[in-house]
């Protein structure tokens, strides 16, 4: 005999967005290929890189089922303690963390490392959405307590030091703020002082922080040392041309003249294996999986789901500008991984996660819609 709790979330999994789903996994079989293809090239890592992500992809489809099944408003009641505990593994990454290619961001596990600050990022967000409705950043007192909540995990990321993921925070941050209907007058003097304080943070980066901004206004500056990885992804890119060189087929990571091409540099793979026409879609792809995230949220009644919904969407957004941006050339390297393509558990888990809390919202939204 079927339990009233079976039924329930039955009828949630069957009001999930099939749209959204389907271009999630197909962009994370993408990724699959690609970090196999990566892997090849990579000390001949091809089918564990490739095994490991599909395990995780597994992983994350369960977990995004049981985030659905548990319900947003459940971890909103305990967002607080959530962020609480991300806090403190934050502050023990950065206090006893082993230092791993220049930062101190994964706990291990003996069997798995994990990466508190890309679960710190769904903590944020579900703090956030119950701390904004609760007290809209209507005035200026308001807004800095909006901003107060985002900043100590800003610091603790900041000490790994993990300049990406803290970047990540404060658009995140921004994004809610402005959802929840914040001024644009304190937005804007918030993006001012912000320019007109980056001449004095200057002095606060460390030696390779800064020339990573150098060689991103000049690659040439040091080709052979910190823009060696942007002129080789540059090169993977458009090499690539229209059609792309086929699967397998990339001779930047085959011959390992591209660093990373399985974490940082994912899209430069994709993009010589794949070429233009395969970046198309897969921008495409990024297109439909933001529309559908926004549009949940659209749908809810429910002021904390807009919120909620919003930093989700900006997430995933600023990771995937940010990521092909500095594959490009356009944004300077920070190391975010590429949201369903990159390799990697924690990153891929936290964004099911995410991805089961948008799944929530719109089940709840369907089923008002159908009452």
């Amino acid at each position: 005999m079927e339990t009233p709790h079976l039924s329930i979330f039955k009828d949630d999994v069957a009001e999930l967005d099939r749209v959204l789903l389907g271009c999630v996994l197909f962009l994370v079989g993408c990724g699959v290929l690609c970090v196999f293809s990566a892997g090849a090239g990579y000390r001949g890592r091809g089918w564990d890189f490739a095994l490991r992500q599909s395990l995780w992809m597994g992983s994350g489809i369960v977990v995004m089922l049981f985030v659905v099944a548990v319900g947003y408003r459940r971890l909103l009641d305990i967002a607080y303690p959530l962020y609480g505990l991300t806090l403190f593994l934050l502050f023990l990454t950065a206090l006893l963390a082993p230092r791993i290619k220049g930062a101190q961001s994964w706990i291990s596990l003996g069997f798995f490392r994990f990466q508190p600050s890309e679960f710190a990022k769904i903590s944020l967000i579900l703090l956030l959405s119950k701390w904004l409705s609760r007290y809209p950043p209507l005035n200026l007192k308001a807004f800095f307590w909006g901003l107060g909540v985002a900043a100590p995990a800003v610091v603790l990321v900041l000490a790994q030091p993990d300049t990406g993921s803290a970047l990540v925070y404060l658009v995140i941050t921004l994004g809610m703020l402005f959802i929840a209907g914040t001024p644009l007058r304190y937005l804007g003097a918030a993006a001012g002082l912000s320019v007109a304080a980056a001449p004095f943070l200057w002095f606060f980066l460390k030696e390779y922080q800064k020339l990573r901004l150098l060689v991103f206004l000049d690659p040439m500056r040091d080709p052979l040392g910190a823009g060696y990885n942007v002129i080789q992804s540059r090169i993977a890119v458009g090499s690539g041309s229209f059609g792309g060189k086929g699967f397998m087929m990339g001779m930047q990571s085959k011959l390992r003249f591209l660093p990373e091409p399985h974490t940082d540099f994912i899209f430069s793979v994709y993009a010589e294996e794949f070429g233009f026409a395969g970046t198309t879609l897969l921008l495409l792809l990024f297109a439909v999986v933001f529309s559908r995230v926004v549009a949940a949220g659209l749908r809810s009644r429910d002021r904390r789901c807009k919120i909620l919904v919003s930093g989700v969407a900006v997430w995933i957004w600023f990771q995937m500008f940010e990521s092909i941006g500095m594959s490009i050339g356009l944004m300077p390297v920070t190391g975010l991984p590429l949201p369903f393509l990159s390799y990697g558990g924690s990153a891929l888990l936290s964004v099911f996660v995410a991805l089961g809390l948008v799944g929530s919202v719109y089940a709840d939204s369907a089923k008002r819609f159908r009452f």
